[in-house]
This record gives structure tokens, C-alpha cells and sequence, in this order.
């Protein structure tokens, strides 16, 4: 059996996997973007390169969707950051006397070249990666207890070690919400309003929430779509924010359809 013999609706979820979804500006921000933040902006590519006058190549080359792109133009990559994007792993090891390590232990992706590099590993940002834990598990004295307190694939070990959490990075854990939900006088409101899974305990708390980092939040959309006025106030930070785009699918349905067909050619 080949991909040709398979019915349509099999074909159509394979291609769900394989497309990149398309992306369209919310309505609530018409107006309000800031063309050179969304540089940083995964979803925003096509306005990136609509107007290639306004680039941030050194945010760009952070930006995990913008690899073709830095690739065009390899003369304006800021190398320091492009060690933090996940998809240059290729590119960065064709370019190792470029590789800034403290930023590429901040890579999740990087962790098979940072295992044949020990000697180079800043282990204080390695201690913060979930995809670390092995390494970690067999360096346990070189674990940064602080920066493990952020590690969402640390919570067992933090758990057992109370004594030894920094709770203001735990605020920044995505697995330690029921955690924090036990110790609410422990919690940073500041540090939480930047936590992607911490919205229903912010809508609880509203009058802690920090707005200013909020619009940094990839998860508080629609907070600030009922907040006009904070929407203008922090125009600047939410065009960085993927929020900001809401997906189409109708272009996206497109793409699929597009791909079932050179499936069944």
C-alpha cells in the first residue's frame, strides 16, 4: 500500500502534521503592532519579511522560525543569540568557533553537542533545562539548585528538597502550579504574571497581575483583547507575543489540501 491508496481523511490528518499552520493578526491589535519587536515574534514571518528595512537581526536570529531567512543572510547574524535558537543546531555546528556556550546551555535542543563539550557547559543554565535531566541526574553536584527551581522535569527532585527552592524562579515552573497553589504566600505575583500556565490562578488574583509582563504571557490573549487599554499601553511587548495571532483555517486548510494531492500524485 502506498500513501496514494489511503482514503482522504487519513491523508488530511497525516498532512496536519506536516504543515506549518498559517497566522493572521488579531483583530484587538490592528494598529498597534510595533514592526521591528515582531522580529521576535514566531508567528509574525511574513510581516518580518513584508518589511525587511524594519528586521532586529539580532532578535531575529533567536526567533526559531526564521532559519531560512538568518540563512540568506548569514553576514547580520547575531551569533551570540542564534546559540539560543532551537532549530540553528545544524548551522551552529558548521560555525562552532562562533558558538557562545553559556547561551548554548540554554538550548534544548543542544543537548547531544553540549554532552561532547562537558568542559564547555555553563551548568547554571543547564540546570534550568527539563531536557537536561539525565545529565543532571549524573552531575548532581554540579546542579544550580536556583535555576533548577525553574526546571519543569525537576519538580520530583525539587519536591524532596524544599529547603533548597528558589521560589521566585519556581514561578517561572510550568509544572509547579499546584505547588505554588500551596504555598500562595511564597508566590512572586511579578514572576507568575509571565507564567504561560498560571492564567486561571491570575484571574483569581487579578489585582497582583503585572501588565507589563503579562503581555509577554504567550497565554493571556484574551485578557488583554477585554483590556483595550492595556492592549495600547503594551503594544511594544505584545508584538513580540504569539497571542497577538490567532490561526487561519482556511489558508491552513488549504495547505493541507494542497499536500494530500502531491500525496496522491
Amino acid at each position: 500500500m502506498t500513501l496514494s491508496d489511503l482514503p482522504d481523511a487519513i491523508l488530511i490528518e497525516i498532512a496536519r502534521f506536516l504543515v506549518t499552520p498559517a497566522y493572521r493578526l488579531c483583530d484587538w491589535m490592528e494598529g498597534l503592532v510595533n514592526q521591528r519587536a515582531l522580529s521576535a515574534n514566531p508567528r509574525a514571518m511574513p510581516m518580518v519579511e513584508a518589511h525587511p528595512e524594519q528586521i532586529e537581526w539580532s532578535v531575529l536570529s533567536a526567533n526559531p522560525c526564521a532559519l531560512p531567512l538568518l540563512e540568506e543572510h548569514l553576514d547580520k547574524v547575531n551569533w551570540h543569540w542564534l546559540c539560543l535558537n532551537p532549530n540553528a543546531i545544524v548551522l551552529l555546528e558548521k560555525n562552532m568557533d562562533k558558538i557562545d556556550w553559556g547561551m548554548l546551555s540554554s538550548n534544548p535542543k543542544a543537548i547531544p553537542l553540549l554532552e561532547k563539550n562537558l568542559e564547555k557547559v555553563d551548568w547554571r543554565y543547564l540546570s534550568a533545562l527539563p531536557e537536561a535531566m539525565p545529565l543532571l541526574e549524573k552531575n548532581r553536584d554540579k546542579i544550580v539548585w536556583d535555576k533548577l527551581s525553574q526546571n519543569s522535569g525537576a519538580l520530583p527532585l525539587l519536591e524532596n528538597h524544599l529547603d533548597k527552592v528558589d521560589w521566585n524562579r519556581l514561578c517561572r515552573n510550568p509544572a509547579a502550579i499546584p505547588l505554588l497553589e500551596n504555598h500562595l504566600d511564597k508566590v512572586d505575583w511579578n514572576v507568575l504574571s509571565l507564567h504561560p500556565h498560571a492564567i486561571p490562578l491570575l484571574e483569581k488574583n487579578m489585582d497582583r497581575v503585572n501588565w507589563t509582563l503579562l503581555s509577554m504571557n504567550p497565554s493571556a490573549g484574551h485578557l488583554f483583547q477585554c483590556r483595550p487599554d492595556k492592549a495600547r499601553y503594551h503594544c511594544d511587548t505584545l508584538s513580540q507575543n504569539p497571542c497577538i495571532f490567532e490561526r487561519e483555517e482556511d489558508e491552513t486548510h488549504r495547505k493541507m489540501i494542497r499536500m494530500t494531492r502531491v500525496f496522491s500524485a
